[in-house]
């Protein structure tokens, strides 16, 4: 459920030496598109700060994305819900054929993990399946939901009060020894932010910078 954006080893460079660039989006086949315009900053606690920040350049096709759905993540939420009663665990804004769609993870007060397509524009279910995936993460998923007084609508709100649009929930069982609803948002000014929400407690945090660089490292996920 994440987007990666490639950045010249020269662009990387100069952000080490504390320079701003102007970041380009890659192409799954390799190609290079037009400049995103906005800056990609990252700042780091090695200093004695805060915590550090992950704001990095969306790409084109993310900005398009958030600007078109009609219906936030929250409404998606809501709609896979009514659609397959349980848990939300995931949302992702992403293009497919039908169009610009919501897909969905919902753990269902059946014990089944489903997986839903929402259209962004109306909230219609398009599709829903049975996911078989791996039965070790959806033990790990299930064991962080155990207590949570956070589900994935609300990291959503949170997120959003004050970071743009919101693009992608995720539930991350095992992020540095503990859970946290890891939310990607895009703000006007076309910047990507990543936010961890505690499913206990509700309260949000800026995502470690190296949280970044293992998202960028090349590797699809």
């Amino acid at each position: 459920m994440k987007r990666h954006l490639v950045i010249a080893t020269a662009a990387a460079a100069a952000l080490l030496a504390g320079g701003t660039v102007t970041a380009f989006a890659v192409s799954g086949d390799g190609t290079q598109g037009a400049p995103t315009g906005a800056p990609a900053q990252r700042t780091d606690d090695r200093a004695g700060g805060d915590r550090a920040t992950v704001v990095q350049a969306a790409d084109a096709e993310d900005r398009r994305e958030a600007g078109a759905a009609r219906v936030t993540a929250p409404e998606a939420a809501a709609a896979a819900r009514k659609a397959v009663p349980g848990t939300v665990t995931g949302l992702d804004l992403d293009r497919d054929r039908p169009g610009l769609v919501w897909e969905a993870d919902v753990l269902g007060t059946d014990g089944r993990w489903h997986e839903l397509t929402l259209d962004a524009g109306t909230g219609r279910v398009l599709n829903q399946h049975l996911d078989r995936g791996d039965d070790d993460d959806h033990a790990r998923e299930q064991a962080a939901l155990k207590g949570a007084r956070t589900d994935a609508a609300g990291a959503a709100r949170t997120a959003a009060a004050g970071h743009g649009t919101v693009t992608s929930v995720e539930l991350d069982a095992d992020h540095r020894t503990r859970a946290v609803w890891e939310v990607e948002t895009v703000t006007k000014d076309g910047r990507e932010h990543t936010l961890l929400v505690d499913p206990g407690t509700g309260r949000a945090s800026t995502a470690p910078a190296d949280d970044a660089d293992d998202d960028n490292d090349g590797a699809d996920d």
